[in-house]
């Protein structure tokens, strides 16, 4: 996402070369949407990964309304604008099919039966292989298990973000679903990079976040000292020690850290090496315990499927 929009200034020639050495590191699984840019995203991994397609794993998502200029038309679940945007991502992505399709945000206008049949309708002519759903309630995945299987759900997981615990988790492991977080480094923050509002782009949208206004960014920055304490200790750095926690969560995990440069790529990848003792995952819930994070994850909840 914010090799295109969102995070600051775009640089396609780093964003392609950050793509291509994450293939060179083993990194199989690349997500993107058709919102980013907007557009522009799919575009930009199709010609990335042009060459190495038959080595990974492609996964986009639609249901977040955009026009070419950039304004946001709202949430669509409707058949009609899943077979569109479908074929609309495949054009852009230069592909012959999709290999994980996600409903990016539910429609709660249209039943997620409908929604999910037109995704299953796609399954059938060969454009998709698999089915996903991001930031879907626990009754909401059920029923879309019911019309087909679906095979990740996408949500924001992290060590500041742990409501997904509560009743999503379960719910995914009951029906043998995969769960890919998603900003598993707290949007940056749990790098241990982030110390002041200036420390972002002009028009970076983390401004906007209430996470990371006023007193609350002051009470979160303190969370973060604490892990960077413990990541010191351990002789990594505070996000490998935040993506090790994550990856110690269970097989059926797999975070997508996103970067924009190759040397926080490197840092991430390096993170599948730190192994996590129980003491340590007792001292990193001691130091950040769930639901101490300090604000709201969006500016707007509504969009959530709770």
């Amino acid at each position: 996402m914010g090799m295109s929009e969102f995070y600051g200034t775009a640089d396609e020639g780093e964003a392609i070369a950050t793509l291509r050495r994450a293939v060179e590191l083993g990194v199989t699984l690349f997500d993107t949407a058709d919102m980013y840019g907007p557009f522009a995203n799919e575009r930009l991994v199709g010609k990335a990964l042009a060459p190495y397609r038959d080595r990974v794993v492609i996964a986009t998502k639609f249901g977040n309304a955009r026009g070419e200029n950039g304004e946001r038309l709202g949430i669509r679940g409707d058949a009609e604008y899943v077979r569109s945007a479908c074929d609309a991502s495949l054009a852009r992505l230069g592909v012959d099919h999709i290999d994980l399709y996600y409903q990016h945000r539910v429609d709660r206008t249209v039943p997620i039966e409908e929604t999910v049949g037109a995704m299953k309708e796609l399954v059938e002519a060969g454009k998709v292989r698999r089915l996903g759903l991001s930031e879907a309630s626990p009754d909401t995945i059920r029923r879309a298990h019911a019309v087909h299987p679906i095979t990740a759900l996408q949500t924001e997981w992290s060590l500041w973000t742990r409501d997904a615990e509560d009743t999503v988790l379960p719910a995914v492991r009951e029906l043998g679903i995969g769960f890919v977080p998603y900003s598993p480094l707290g949007r940056g923050f749990l790098s241990g990079r982030l110390r002041s509002l200036d420390d972002l782009a002009p028009d970076d949208f983390r401004r906007s976040n209430p996470r990371f206004q006023g007193e609350n960014f002051q009470r979160n920055l303190d969370l973060v000292d604490r892990v960077e304490e413990i990541a010191r200790e351990q002789g990594v750095t505070p996000g490998q020690l935040a993506l090790a926690w994550v990856l110690a969560q269970g097989d059926d995990v797999v975070p997508i850290p996103g970067t924009k440069r190759v040397r926080y790529l490197e840092e991430n990848v390096a993170a599948v090496g730190v192994r996590l003792t129980e003491d340590d995952l007792a001292r990193l819930e001691e130091a950040f315990p769930k639901g101490a994070t300090a604000g709201d994850r969006y500016p707007d909840m509504s969009t959530i499927d709770r």
